[in-house]
């Protein structure tokens, strides 16, 4: 796998680093006591945006994409929701140099794979349904046409409403043995874990360009209004790394039960 230079900027300065070196370290927190640890990982223009016509393709470059094969490393889950998928596909599987990293860690090749799709149809001719060397699962609400009739290679998950709640899905994420969940958007999926205090760990690439859009953000606005808007969830910067005019920023959230 090509690699490319990066700078850390914080903690601990140093310049010029490959991408192993600089992100060699990825190591997740204890999980909050009764379910998985949460991260998210999102790419925004710098003015916020997390959508270039329609997609998250062109706001950020090489790096960020190599990047997020070794966010994946070390969770046991990695999962979008299904308007991203339509969007931009979800290409949760590993390739050859991260699935390396996990074997080596004593770990499965490959993440469970989650697709949350709700009651709506899910496109099938994306590459989420091409890789049958990775486990993966379809979680959709009570009134989804495919209640009865999974998809073939797919595990589906039925939660006991019309949406899948994060609260649900996190349920049967640990009943699975699974401690870690990286969600990859899209931004109304993020709404709902935010709303529901849900993310510990940010990982958030800051794209080197100005849209000036109405497209979305990286969290929709919160139906209802957000339970955060007169205090909000405060975050502690954990790191800050470089790429030529891009930033790298990760930050670790104290659950909200704590």
């Amino acid at each position: 796998m090509p690699t490319h230079r990066v700078d850390r900027l914080w903690p601990d300065p140093a310049a010029d680093l490959d991408l192993d070196a600089a992100f060699a370290d990825l190591a997740l927190p204890p999980a909050p006591q009764g379910r998985p640890l949460v991260g998210l990982n999102m790419v925004t223009s710098i003015d916020g945006r997390a959508q270039l016509g329609g997609r998250t393709e062109g706001l950020s470059g090489r790096a960020d994409r190599e990047l997020l094969q070794r966010y994946r490393v070390p969770y046991d889950a990695v999962a979008s929701g299904v308007g991203t998928l339509r969007a931009d596909d979800f290409y949760s599987h590993l390739g050859h140099a991260a699935s390396a990293a996990r074997l080596a860690a004593g770990r499965s090749p490959q993440p469970l794979a989650v697709l949350i799709a709700g009651g709506g149809r899910v496109p099938t001719d994306r590459g989420f349904f091409e890789y049958t060397d990775q486990p993966r699962v379809l979680a959709v609400g009570s009134g989804s046409p495919y209640v009865g009739a999974p998809l073939p290679g797919i595990e589906a998950w039925v939660a006991p409403t019309v949406d899948v709640r994060p609260e649900w899905l996190l349920e049967r994420l640990a009943a699975a043995g699974i401690e870690s969940v990286l969600l990859e958007g899209g931004p109304h999926l993020n709404a709902a874990f935010l709303a529901a205090g849900l993310i510990d760990e940010l990982y958030w690439t800051v794209g080197a360009r100005l849209l000036g859009t109405n497209a979305l953000p990286m969290i929709a606005p919160i139906p209802g209004g957000s339970p955060w808007a007169d205090h909000p969830r405060e975050g502690q910067l954990v790191s800050v790394h470089r790429s030529g005019e891009e930033l790298f920023l990760r930050y670790r959230f104290v659950s909200a039960g704590a």
